[in-house]
């Protein structure tokens, strides 16, 4: 099965909340040590940080981290 990225995000605070909110609504978010740049836990890559599930919840995982993501930036 295919891992695939849903969304990426610029915050590791972000990446922090996402993933067990995902994982709430049943979805199995894949976890590493991808979480920020190696060694540097509080720091994103140049790229963001992406966050990955298996491919057959891609859509609706997708759908629910866009909205998730949307209501943090918003408070």
């Amino acid at each position: 099965m295919a891992i695939v990225t849903i969304i990426k995000v610029d915050d590791v605070a972000y990446a922090r909340i996402l993933i067990p909110a995902l994982k709430g609504h049943g979805f199995h978010p894949i976890e590493g040590t991808d979480i920020g740049v190696s060694g540097m836990g509080g720091m994103a890559g140049p790229e963001g940080i992406s966050i990955k599930v298996p491919e057959d919840e891609a859509e609706d995982a997708r759908i629910l981290a866009h909205a998730l993501l949307a209501d943090i930036v918003a408070k």
